[in-house]
């Protein structure tokens, strides 16, 4: 009889167990499995082909492959669209169970136009994507070690570059002949049987056959099923040059696996080692046990001195001390230069706090599954849309603090700056895309529906939030602000704004940037990324330095008697985006061979998108944690 538990239970018991195996990918399967008895076809699709050299995907037929009768389109989703996937059907079609050799595919002879397009993508190292049944197909590659776990590459190359024995001249070779296996896990009652695999080894092999070419139907010497003849290696390879024929062939064979249909994707998302990542999160926990020591030591000093009202055997000194912050009372809530920019860019962080926050607790319960692709950038798009109504409450509610009126255009600063600023640069890089004839470039209709979430739904929604924001009574502050501004004194060398808001943003990028050269990765070099358990971890560690590096130097400044907290409160900890693009800088030369001008280009605007929305995340909570820190000690304080 199956036990009944509660939604919470299982919610509870889920992330336990993820914490605790935080390091391994846990995920629903996010579709339902296919059966599948022998003899039924299997149709392999093909996706774009992909390159990490130019970062530019370009559909499989952009390239004059085998095709079909007639090429259909699979449906994608917007976030497959913005990817650049484009899935389409294929002429290699299997039989299950039925393994098959030298399958004949079609012929081609390359003229020189076809010959120089063939040399661009071997040049640019491209690689080939297909998909049967919803997995990947990977290239096994085993280690130099017998032990070490096999890895898997996506996609095969085009082709590669050599020369033959004795000749210096560098010649193209393409990868013509494919040795497929499909994997699958038996069902002993049924007879039926699952995918669980689809790998691949790719050949170039120069084709000879007898007598006159009659497609599918000729008998090739070089691979020939009747004498069990197969291709086994690439030691005649064949080259791309005019007017020199190639012939694209396939084998497939079948082989029984132990692996469960649910746990298919194990292999993909195989981490190389967790110890990195555990290393990485016990030197951010220093980070934050040395900074909640120090907060928890003014929270003391300040509040526990307060409320019993000096000792009577303090030092001269350290009454001096004490009485810096307090002497500003007067002057601390003044409403800051430019309010009404620091209400739009506190607004714009809660709402991508709240997207960020929900995406990662619905990655780490495991709902994006890696078998729905481009479901994580749907999923984080729509959010950052319905987050808008918290956008407009967050802005509105501060401005009405500072005394503001005029809440509406308020309100659609908040809904249209950020988006605005990130739309500029993304329709820059897509022209760009769109001029290299890119299927990375986001067509027409997917724009359309991009304005459509923005203006439809994300603008009303931060209006309503915004309404509800101002109709809310306003934030009195906890102590009265003089009329006449009190004069700032001269201050260190080490007060100085800008110095400090540097320092601010170290600890937070410290906190995160072992994570974040995963997570460039898996982006930039066409891996999976699938650990979001510590990933999690890690956001949590950054929302903590962020909200105590702010506090920190907020009670410096406010003892050496500057008052001016709000907007270096933002920066303090926003400064770390300005550390995480530089970081970014150095990972492009130091680990990605992008050469193209366009592509450099690509990976800069991205990390730039990338970098700003940090900022606003993380200025965001900074400026929180500050504005709490000095409403509870000001609250706390018996002015005379």
């Amino acid at each position: 009889m199956a036990s009944h538990r509660s939604p919470a239970v299982l919610a509870i018991s889920a992330i336990f167990l993820l914490l605790v195996h935080g390091a391994h990918s846990f995920y629903l399967p996010g579709v339902a499995p296919e059966d599948f008895i022998k003899g039924d076809d299997l149709k392999v699709k093909v996706n774009k082909l992909t390159s990490t050299k130019t970062q530019l995907p370009y559909s499989y037929y952009s390239l004059p492959y085998c095709k079909p009768d007639k090429i259909l389109d699979s449906t994608e989703n917007l976030g497959e669209v913005l990817r650049g996937d484009r899935i389409e059907n294929s002429p290699y079609v299997f039989k299950m169970r039925e393994p098959q050799m030298c399958n004949i595919v079609c012929r081609l002879t390359p003229d020189a136009k076809i010959v120089k397009q063939f040399k661009e993508k071997i040049d640019d190292e491209y690689r080939v994507n297909m998909i049967l049944d919803n997995l990947p197909l990977v290239v096994p590659i085993q280690r130099a070690d017998q032990e070490a776990p096999t890895v898997y590459q996506l996609g095969f190359h085009v082709g590669l570059k050599g020369h033959y024995t004795g000749s210096k001249e560098e010649k193209y070779f393409i990868h013509n002949h494919l040795a497929f296996t499909v994997k699958y896990h038996r069902d002993s009652q049924t007879e039926t049987a699952r995918i669980v695999g689809f790998e691949v080894k790719p050949f170039s092999v120069k084709h000879e056959y007898e007598g006159k070419w009659n497609d599918a139907k000729t008998r090739l010497t070089t691979c020939d099923p009747h004498s069990k003849h197969t291709v086994v290696n690439s030691n005649s390879p064949q080259e791309v040059a005019e007017k020199q024929e190639i012939v694209f062939t396939y084998d497939v064979e079948f082989q029984e696996s132990d692996v469960k249909w649910a746990s298919r994707w194990d292999a993909y998302l195989l981490m190389s080692d967790d110890q990195i990542h555990w290393f990485s999160i016990v030197n951010s926990l220093m980070i934050v046990l040395f900074l909640s020591g120090m907060v928890a030591m003014i929270m003391l000093r300040t509040l526990y001195r307060d409320i019993s009202k000096y000792n009577e055997l303090e030092t001269q000194e350290e009454a001096q001390e004490e009485t810096g912050w307090k002497l500003v009372h007067g002057d601390v809530f003044r409403a800051p230069n430019n309010s009404e920019l620091l209400c739009v860019y506190v607004g714009t962080g809660v709402q991508f706090f709240g997207m960020i926050l929900v995406t990662m607790i619905f990655a780490v319960l495991g709902f994006l599954s890696p078998s729905n692709r481009g479901g994580l950038m749907t999923a984080m798009l729509l959010l950052f849309v319905f987050m808008g109504i918290f956008a407009g409450y967050a802005s509105v509610r501060l401005y009405k603090m500072f005394k503001g009126t005029e809440w509406k255009k308020i309100a659609f600063r908040t809904a249209v700056m950020f988006p605005a600023t990130v739309s500029a640069i993304f329709i820059v890089l897509n022209t760009l895309i769109w001029g290299q004839k890119s299927s990375g470039a986001v067509p027409f209709g997917t724009m359309f529906a991009l304005v459509f979430l923005w203006f439809g739904i994300s603008v009303p929604l931060v209006f309503v939030g915004g309404y509800v924001g101002f109709r809310k009574p306003a934030l009195e502050d906890p102590v009265k602000t003089n009329k006449i501004p009190r004069q700032i004194p001269e201050q260190a060398w080490y007060m100085n704004p800008v110095f400090s808001i540097l320092i601010g943003g170290i600890l937070p990028f410290g906190a995160v940037f072992i994570e974040l050269f995963f997570i460039l990765t898996s982006i930039w070099l066409n891996q999976f990324y699938y650990i979001f358990g510590f990933l999690f971890l890690v956001f949590i560690i950054l929302i903590i330095t962020c909200a105590e590096i702010t506090i920190v130097l907020c009670y410096f400044q406010l003892c050496s008697e500057d008052y001016l907290w709000w907007w270096r409160s933002y920066l303090t900890s926003g400064s770390s985006a300005l550390y995480l693009f530089l970081y970014a800088t150095f990972y492009f030369f130091t680990k990605l061979e992008i050469t193209k001008l366009v592509s450099a280009l690509l990976y800069f605007g991205y990390m730039l998108i990338a970098s700003y929305a940090f900022f606003v995340v993380t200025g965001t909570i900074g400026f929180y944690a500050c504005f709490w820190f000095t409403r509870l000690i000001y609250s706390s304080v018996k002015i005379d």
